[in-house]
């Protein structure tokens, strides 16, 4: 077998703060355009699968079948193994590897799967070429990477626009692509996979509780892990700079969902491999809010109605769960977002192997 030939640093390194949102993932919340797919006794590879807690997830899904989790990361994997463990699964294995030179024969699985790695590999062409290598003729190749250029967040608070301009340039001097979203369709042509079909979808956090989860662990995240190191080490920012960030990042998680006195609202869409349907929802001063709730109501009302038939169809599915399966058919969806962070968009791609 040919030796490894990653080439990248992996920005985040694994970190607890990096964990707690790595451990949060599953297969539902981060794969549901690929469960449709899957069958009891498939064989499936899950690259960079980290704590594992897709991995566990995949596992379950294919009960007579056959799950692999590999990292190039060893430590991580013990939490994978005993993510497994307390889930009382017997049918998930996992094991270091590199993504560029993996050490399976020809056609071994029937799903290769990658969740949030292409963005972190000097190579995804290459990359994703390994993962057809190993699936069988006629199997699935899927992934789904961040676009970091597309995040959205509000209330505006000006340290962050600082953290997205520094994280994207320390994660381009490391080697990666941290808007690998918006090229994952083409990494997959070039790879020669075939049946191409790429999607959209978003984690959206809008609740005091998901806010501050968000919030608290980038805060910590950039002060305290490899991306912290990689940004000073690397010239990128000192310090104090990232201590100012980390303080933006607080500062918008425990801000009220809109900072205006009135109440407002708009929506947009754009189609499927671009951000998908969102719209902002009302908040402001509980006062306006009162007196202004039910024409604003009945007037949304009106606009979804007509938004639905306009874009989505009579039978439309609105709420996330079921929404994000609907998105791997091709057929977008509402994502509401009020005063919150909207990572969007996640892009999935899945392809077969000739």
């Amino acid at each position: 077998m040919p030796k490894a030939r990653e080439t990248a640093v992996y920005t985040h390194g694994h970190h607890e703060s990096v964990l707690r949102s790595h451990t949060w993932r599953t297969a539902e919340n981060s794969a549901a355009y690929l469960l449709g797919s899957l069958r009891p006794r498939l064989r499936v590879l899950d690259v960079g699968c980290g704590p594992g807690t897709i991995t566990a997830d995949l596992a379950a899904l294919v009960p007579e079948g056959r799950v692999t989790g590999v990292d190039r990361a060893e430590g991580v994997l013990d939490r994978a193994r005993a993510t497994a463990r307390e889930r009382g699964l017997t049918n998930v294995e996992f094991a270091v590897a590199d993504v560029h030179a993996l050490e399976y024969g020809d056609g071994t699985f029937d799903v290769v799967h990658a969740h949030q790695v292409l963005q972190h590999v000097g190579d995804p062409v290459g990359a994703l070429r390994e993962m057809a290598r190993v699936t069988r003729p006629g199997g699935i190749v899927a992934a789904r990477d961040s676009d970091y250029a597309a995040m959205t967040w509000f209330p505006q608070v000006p340290g962050l626009d600082a953290w997205l301009d520094l994280y994207r340039r320390v994660a381009r001097a490391g080697g990666g692509e941290p808007d690998a979203g918006r090229r994952l369709k083409a990494w997959a042509r070039q790879a020669g996979l075939t049946e191409v079909t790429a999607t959209s979808s978003t984690w959206t956090y809008t609740t005091p509780e998901e806010r501050r989860w968000w919030s608290d662990l980038w805060a910590e995240r950039t002060v305290a892990s490899s991306y912290a190191r990689l940004a000073v080490d690397g010239g990128h920012a000192t310090e104090e700079q990232l201590a100012e960030i980390a303080e933006a990042w607080r500062e918008w998680g425990g801000r009220r969902t809109a900072s205006s006195p009135c109440c407002t609202g708009r929506s947009s869409a754009e189609r499927i491999c671009d951000p998908p349907l969102f719209s902002e929802g009302i908040s402001g001063n509980p006062e306006c809010r009162r007196s202004t709730m039910v024409p604003i109501l009945l007037v949304l009302l009106l606009a979804v109605i007509l938004f639905r038939r306009r874009f989505c169809g009579e039978g439309a599915v609105v709420d996330r769960a079921r929404g994000s399966r609907r998105m791997a058919a091709g057929i977008p969806f509402p994502q509401h977002f009020g005063g919150g962070w909207r990572t969007g968009p996640l892009v999935p791609v899945v392809g077969r192997r000739p």
